[in-house]
């Protein structure tokens, strides 16, 4: 496929689609705001996760504005392919204009993360920016969709995880200023700036909620991963997982 293109025509139907159909225009400007800018260094860090082991060919999932893939291909080695997958055209759009201007030769695919548009065992490795959230709180589908990231996932890959999390069980005050944060400010800026009412409602209560970072750990290893090792990002409020096929 060519770099910089959108492919496909799957759409998902997942929870919550319609969601990221329509925030595209003021969804980087506020994921920046909202972190004082640290999801950007957060990204980087999870690049350098995904790009240790020298990988040739790596997938970013729920790819969205495509900031991840971004950071993943300038540090990826020259004959290294990226590919990033999403269901959102809106949001794929914006990507290819973001890796065009940026001179990155990065392929952009519309698909499904419930059936992966590529065949077993494609990829040395893959990660997810702050879309791991959506594919497994209260999702029904989310033992469906970590099966399609294995299956597509070659022996031996790894899987890097960039999201939301929970400080330290044992950190109640910090604890409740994040929970205060995320379901009070995120929520209302948010509804402000995007006009999403529902959007943010949702970003707001799923990252208030999701698994703290011990918790993901054991879920990717009960899914199938043989390892998983993690670190907490500004006192738990983010983590980066990488797991091992």
């Amino acid at each position: 496929m060519a770099g910089n293109t959108i492919s496909g025509n799957n759409k998902s139907e997942f929870l919550h689609d319609d969601v990221y159909e329509s925030i595209p225009p003021n969804y980087d400007l506020i994921n920046h705001l909202f972190t004082g800018g640290m999801d950007i260094r957060w990204r980087k860090k999870a690049a350098r996760e995904t790009v240790a082991l020298s990988p040739k060919s790596i997938l970013d999932i729920c790819c969205g504005t495509g900031d991840l893939s971004l950071s993943v291909a300038k540090l990826a080695a020259k004959d290294a392919k990226v590919t990033g997958v999403d269901f959102s055209r809106p949001m794929l759009d914006v990507a290819v204009r973001k890796a065009q201007k940026a001179g990155l030769d990065i392929t952009f695919v519309t698909g499904d993360i419930a059936d992966i548009p590529f065949a077993a065992d494609s990829f040395d490795s893959m990660c997810i920016g702050f879309g791991f959230r959506n594919l497994t709180y209260k999702n029904e589908m989310s033992a469906q969709y970590i099966s399609e990231i294995l299956r597509v996932l070659k022996p031996g890959g790894r899987f890097v995880i960039v999201e939301s999390s929970q400080p330290a069980p044992d950190a109640k005050i910090i604890k409740f200023f994040h929970r205060f944060y995320v379901k009070y400010i995120v929520s209302g800026l948010g509804r402000i700036i995007s006009g999403n009412n529902a959007a943010y409602n949702y970003l707001a209560e799923s990252a208030a909620n999701y698994y703290g970072a011990e918790e993901l750990r054991d879920l990717l290893l009960k899914s199938g991963f043989e390892k998983v090792t993690f670190k907490r990002l500004f006192f738990g409020a983010a983590a980066i997982h990488v797991a091992e096929k």
